[in-house]
């Protein structure tokens, strides 16, 4: 059984990955409408990852006695200037993901509710692998600079990201 404490953070978790859904699918159209399909195509697929870590989370919260509350949500950025600037914001909301996590991590361990802090093990390991990538991405940004063609290897560059995450990701 939730205390109330930790299913209210869980909570608070539910709406940050509903909302880091809708940011990746705000950022996959500006991408779409620039004529970036591979980063467009890779901002779906973040945004798809996003909602399935917010449906496991609120299934999570159910089984274990709590409620899962379905919030209103934030509208996200329609403009985001350039790629790179984009890309420097998906890495400072994951950043701000990731302390999240943490924060729910230190509250299952004050509530002693150690299954939730198994659980919640998963996520950790998650946010790892999201800034790093994000970090990545945002190195070989650095490397093109205003390169139009570096920009068109790019685009492809993360439609290949995008094809070898699904790869990995077990079903």
């Amino acid at each position: 059984m939730l205390s109330k404490k930790l299913e209210k953070a869980l909570n608070k978790q539910i709406r940050i990955e509903a909302e880091s859904s809708q940011i990746y699918l705000s950022m996959a159209s500006w991408a779409e409408v620039k004529g970036l399909g591979g980063i467009a195509k890779f901002m779906y697929t973040q945004s798809d990852e996003e909602r399935l870590h917010m449906l496991k989370l609120i299934k999570y919260v159910n089984e274990r006695g709590g409620h899962a509350q379905i919030s209103d949500l934030t509208q996200p950025k329609t403009e985001f200037g350039t790629f790179q600037k984009m890309f420097k914001e998906l890495l400072d909301h994951e950043i701000l993901v990731s302390a999240s996590i943490n924060d729910l991590v230190h509250i299952s361990l004050e509530e002693k509710d150690y299954a939730t802090h198994n659980f919640l093990q998963w996520y950790v390991a998650e946010q790892i692998e999201e800034e790093a990538l994000a970090r990545t991405i945002l190195d070989k940004i650095n490397l093109i600079g205003d390169d139009k063609g570096g920009l068109y290897l790019f685009d492809r560059d993360v439609q290949q990201i995008t094809a070898n995450s699904a790869a990995d990701t077990p079903n």
